[in-house]
């Protein structure tokens, strides 16, 4: 199956690095389709399971198929650790892992029948780098996030799934900047290998090279996208 033919579903793909995947995937010849919380293709909070579950057979509906499943959709919420609390703490899951996790579910039995199939997830170099603090539920999120994709690379390599994932570093985004004063930002650059801020089309560029045939033999592995920040 050719890729013009191919359904990519992104999720959080109404935000900066989402809209930059998007374009990619659009560019490489894909049919995208972008969930969104408040826009999209598909409006959905992903934080409901029962609403997840709605957009995936939305997007069956509509689409017919998913073909291609980068989960870029993300929440922060700052807090320390004497704010925490259960409601936040589960939002935050819910959104980064959880819903990942039903969509998979979703679209995997087809993805399986047709004997090709791609989950990309967005997780962040936080498992190797330093975090900053007050993101603990984030940073926790993102390392499951790992361990969800190597399971899951396991469990559906037999069907000819691949599961990867991209790990970014902190990019110049406007939710970065928003909990990221300009001292933070410049702080990273210099610490990189590579002397220049990160932007979203980093992230999307990754994303369409693990969704294209070159990288038919990878599942279970991370790309570091971080300037050189991480060296692994």
């Amino acid at each position: 199956m050719s890729a013009e033919r191919r359904v990519a579903v992104v999720t959080g793909g109404t935000g900066a690095i989402g809209t930059a995947i998007v374009a990619a995937l659009d560019a490489s010849g894909h049919r995208t389709v972008a969930i969104g919380r408040t826009s999209g293709d598909v409006v959905c909070d992903l934080s409901s399971e029962t609403a997840t579950r709605r957009a995936a057979a939305e997007v069956l509906e509509r689409y017919g198929r998913c073909d291609v499943l980068v989960h870029c959709a993300g929440a922060i919420d700052p807090m320390p650790l004497g704010d925490l609390d259960a409601k936040r703490w589960r939002e935050v899951q819910a959104v980064n892992v959880e819903s990942a996790l039903w969509l998979a579910q979703a679209f995997s039995p087809g993805m399986a029948g047709r004997g090709f199939g791609r989950v990309i997830l967005i997780c962040s170099n936080t498992a190797w780098s330093p975090p900053g603090a007050g993101f603990l539920p984030y940073v926790a999120s993102k390392g499951a996030v790992l361990g969800v994709m190597r399971a899951l690379a396991v469990e559906l390599g037999g069907d000819g799934i691949a599961v990867t994932a991209v790990a970014p570093g902190l990019t110049d985004t406007p939710i970065a900047r928003g909990v990221n004063h300009d001292g933070q930002f410049e702080a990273v650059v210099a610490n990189q290998a590579m002397k220049r801020p990160l932007v979203p089309e980093d992230t999307a560029h990754a994303v369409a090279f693990l969704a294209s045939a070159g990288a038919q033999a990878l599942t279970g592995q991370v790309l570091v996208v971080d300037g050189g920040l991480v060296m692994r």
